[in-house]
């Protein structure tokens, strides 16, 4: 098998584990050990919420949930409700204390081989000025936040597979009726590939998230109005959806493949994730292309070349050379 022929497989492979509704299996292994967690209490309101972010890191079974349940129009009819599942592990990428990143990484089971796919990432800031937000299409920009809204309030931020932009919302973490729960406000949002793959008669979501803890594990709860925004119009509803993304702690197979991936990786994703912030930081937000399979144009080939650093085929360096150049070539403005 030539090197053109089994990167284009491992395309293939991508695109379709990222399409969230496909089902995916554990890879089945000797448990590992649980992780110790420590149960002394929060000292300030901080730093529960501190806390609170850092508990969603772990190895677990996903669940996912998704169903459409109301039709606002007319000639739309809501789609059956779409169930799957794989196994995942979210490890911290770093804290800061008042800046915490978790990534999320997919271990799968594919045929006889274990698929490992860089997942989503979120990003938590303590009492943000700024929030990047989707305004599309092709455009996420820096959102002020106002003073009265962000005190105590933390951004949560979430990046695709690339490490470019998805959504980013402003909420507070709550403790009442016994639930440690986190709710953002309302915030536009590009498709999903369970939708933007079909070519749907909506093209954006208004959506509101909620995490919140369990005993075993944690559950990331999506509200989303599909709209239809199309031509510059204002954007009307067409759909509600609700998403339930399950998080069961597990030790059912084994997190190696994908620690190895992340510890080769790693710096590599660091330097990709500057770029990007550096393209932030410099047009007051981001404008690259939507692509349905892979969130955006730049997907495949950013993530083909951390999978080349983990073949040996490629150093770290010289893949950071070609990132930087896709990541500037796809968000120059004509």
């Amino acid at each position: 098998m030539t090197k053109q022929t089994k990167m284009s497989k491992r395309a293939v492979i991508i695109a379709a584990a990222l399409l969230i509704g496909a089902p995916v299996a554990a890879a089945n292994a000797q448990a590992p050990v649980a992780a110790t967690v420590s149960t002394q209490a929060p000292a300030t309101a901080f730093e529960r919420d501190r806390q609170a972010i850092l508990a969603q890191a772990g190895q677990y079974r996903v669940h996912f949930d998704m169903r459409e349940n109301v039709s606002f129009h007319a000639d739309y009819d809501p789609m059956e409700e779409k169930l799957s599942g794989g196994s995942e592990i979210v490890r911290v990428v770093y804290d800061h204390g008042d800046r915490i990143s978790l990534q999320h990484i997919l271990v799968m089971a594919h045929g006889d081989q274990t698929v490992v796919i860089k997942h989503w990432r979120q990003d938590w800031v303590y009492q943000p000025q700024t929030v990047l937000t989707y305004t599309g299409p092709n455009q996420w920009s820096l959102t002020p936040v106002p003073e009265i809204e962000r005190a105590g309030a933390w951004s949560q931020t979430v990046w695709q597979t690339d490490d470019s932009p998805r959504y980013g919302g402003v909420g507070h973490w709550t403790y009442e009726n016994g639930l440690s729960a986190w709710t953002s406000n309302p915030t536009w949002r590009p498709l999903a590939r369970r939708d933007a793959v079909r070519n749907p008669v909506y093209d954006r979501y208004l959506g509101t998230n909620r995490h919140i803890l369990k005993p075993n594990g944690w559950v990331h709860i999506q509200d989303n109005m599909k709209m239809d925004g199309r031509n510059g119009s204002t954007p009307v509803a067409i759909v509600q959806e609700d998403v339930i993304n399950t998080y069961d702690t597990s030790t059912s197979y084994t997190p190696k493949p994908g620690d190895d991936y992340w510890a080769a990786t790693q710096a590599y994703w660091a330097g990709i994730r500057d770029a990007w912030d550096a393209v932030i930081t410099r047009d007051g937000g981001v404008h690259v292309e939507e692509a349905p399979e892979t969130g955006v144009v730049t997907g495949i080939p950013l993530m083909e070349l951390a999978q080349k650093i983990q073949d040996g085929e490629i150093t770290t360096e010289a893949a950071l050379t070609e990132g930087r150049a896709i990541i500037a070539l796809a968000t120059t403005k004509d």
